[in-house]
């Protein structure tokens, strides 16, 4: 019987075109604006690293004004501090723990004719790479000796290593950075994870970095942050080395933790850390450690921000007014059609089959809808790329996969179907003595 519904459904579409265009148009409008939006919430605020999320862990320390709370009512600092962020990496209480920060450099290609460029870096520790499992094109990240020793290594990403070894395994070959020389020991594939989950303080939807290099090395170069620093006080004196002890919070720290157990014994040498803390003239309020898992961290620190939300709900009031015309479109088709309608009543049809009849129509207008939705989404995402395309992470939210295409195939149908309930409810109350004596 479905055969003979799709069959009649088709002979109605084709029977009136311009009408059934509308009806097309108006579900494909609702779903392109929707699913514009819905497409760019989906990739923002998606898990970046699914399969490790939650075992990987963002730790908060309060060690801010006891006066005031570093943000809201009681927020601990979103970064740590020196002082804090080596002592706890050096205690390893944890699986792996990785402490970071934003830098920037300078290579300068020994190679003629090529100039020296900046790029983007990260000083980090070694657990960097196996904790937030980073795909290698060549080689491994350093071990945690590189980082004891303060040794000159360094990971480069899939460009850099086209740019000045075209594209050849380079892991063991020397590059000149700020005058000092690193061995390279791995190459990075294509790796952008959306958010840059591992630091959502500075710049969550910015590019991951193209040079990574040792926590210690960076430390002996006095390399400050290039993110945010905040301070509740000033360093006690002028240079690095104050700056070091200051309270100032700068870091971000990582653990990796894989069950409940093993996050409540963290927390519990968190709250140990403290205390001892404390006894040193640290620590003036009270204590307030957090650790939250990559969700929960995204979650707190708001990256998908407000005015997408508010977005998202214009974007579905519009597929709702779409779907208002789409009923006042079908309900104005099946009232033309109410002689057809009681002629088959009169000749034995139930109303189930005229039920399932104009069901499968609107199936029929939603699938179309849905394709040509898409089309539309597709050019929605265009023209934010054209508008926004001076910011590098819009083309990465500009993006749509295959989930998002089902999605929007699935919800046009499932709106049109929604749209035809009342028309079709309408079309079934057809008497057909009501329809035959004007025959």
């Amino acid at each position: 019987m479905f055969r003979y519904y799709l069959k009649l459904g088709l002979l109605s579409l084709r029977r009136n075109p311009i009408l059934s265009g509308l009806m097309v148009v108006a579900i494909a409008t609702g779903i392109g604006a929707c699913m514009t939006i819905v497409n760019i919430d989906y990739v923002m605020s998606g898990n970046p690293i699914p399969h490790r999320s939650e075992l990987l862990y963002y730790v908060q320390l309060d060690n801010w004004d006891p006066n005031e709370a570093a943000r809201g009512v009681n927020d601990p600092p979103p970064q740590v501090t020196y002082i804090d962020g080596t002592a706890l990496i050096a205690a390893k209480n944890a699986r792996r723990q990785v402490l970071s920060y934003p830098t920037t450099r300078i290579i300068q290609p020994e190679e003629d004719g090529q100039l020296p460029f900046l790029v983007d870096s990260r000083s980090t520790t070694a657990d960097f790479f196996p904790m937030f499992d980073t795909p290698f094109l060549y080689g491994s990240g350093w071990d945690s000796t590189a980082d004891d020793n303060h040794e000159y290594a360094v990971v480069i990403n899939k460009e850099i290593n086209e740019r000045l070894f075209a594209g050849q395994d380079s892991v063991g070959r020397l590059i000149l950075m700020n005058g000092d020389r690193y061995r390279i020991s791995g190459v990075l594939d294509t790796w952008e994870p959306t958010p840059k989950f591992y630091d959502v303080n500075n710049r969550a939807f910015g590019k991951a970095e193209e040079v990574y290099f040792p926590f210690s090395v960076s430390i002996d170069k006095e390399l400050t942050s290039e993110g945010n620093t905040n301070c509740w006080k000033a360093p006690a004196g002028n240079g690095f080395e104050s700056f070091l002890t200051s309270e100032c919070v700068w870091m971000q720290l990582w653990v990796e933790l894989h069950n409940a157990g093993e996050r409540q014994e963290y927390m519990a040498f968190l709250d140990a850390y403290v205390e001892s803390q404390k006894l040193l003239g640290r620590f003036p309020r009270p204590v307030n450690n957090r650790l939250n898992d990559v969700m929960d961290w995204m979650q707190h620190e708001e990256v998908v921000e407000d005015d997408v939300q508010v977005l998202l709900g214009l974007a579905v009031l519009f597929l709702v007014v779409c779907l208002l015309n789409t009923i006042g479109l079908l309900l104005a088709k099946i009232m033309r059609r109410s002689g057809d309608i009681s002629l088959r009543r009169a000749l034995g049809a139930s109303r189930k089959a005229i039920f399932s009849q104009y069901i499968v129509e609107a199936g029929i207008i939603g699938l179309a809808g849905g394709v040509l939705g898409i089309a539309m989404t597709w050019l929605g995402l265009q023209g934010i790329r054209g508008l926004y395309g001076d910011f590098d992470f819009i083309t990465r939210l500009v993006t749509m996969d295959w989930v998002m295409i089902f999605v929007a195939i699935g919800l046009a149908i499932l709106s049109a179907l929604g749209a035809a309930l009342y028309p079709t409810w309408r079309a079934c109350g057809i008497q057909p003595a009501s329809q035959l004596s004007t025959l």
